[in-house]
C-alpha cells in the first residue's frame, strides 16, 4: 500500500468516527477542533478537512476493484 492509499484510509477512518459521534452523540469531532458548526457555518479549516475526507472516499472506492493476492505464512 502506497503513501497516497494510506493516507486516503486514514482520512475515511477519522470521516467514519466522526459520522459515529454525529449519529450517537450528535456531536462533530471536527468541528469541535477545527471551528464551527456542521449544521450551519462551518470554518474554513474545517471547511478543508471535510473536503479532503470526501475525496478521500471517493479516492477509496478504487479498493473495491483491486485485485487481491493472499499473504504467505512465513514458518
Amino acid at each position: 500500500m502506497n503513501a497516497l492509499s494510506r493516507i486516503a484510509l486514514i482520512l475515511v477512518i477519522v470521516g467514519a468516527l466522526n459520522w459515529l459521534l454525529v449519529g450517537l452523540f450528535q456531536w462533530d469531532l471536527v468541528s469541535a477542533l477545527f471551528g464551527g458548526d456542521a449544521t450551519r457555518e462551518s470554518s474554513g479549516f474545517s471547511r478543508v478537512i471535510y473536503s479532503l475526507v470526501g475525496l478521500a472516499g471517493i479516492y477509496s472506492i478504487k479498493f473495491l476493484f483491486e485485485e487481491r493476492t493472499p499473504a504467505h505464512n512465513v514458518e
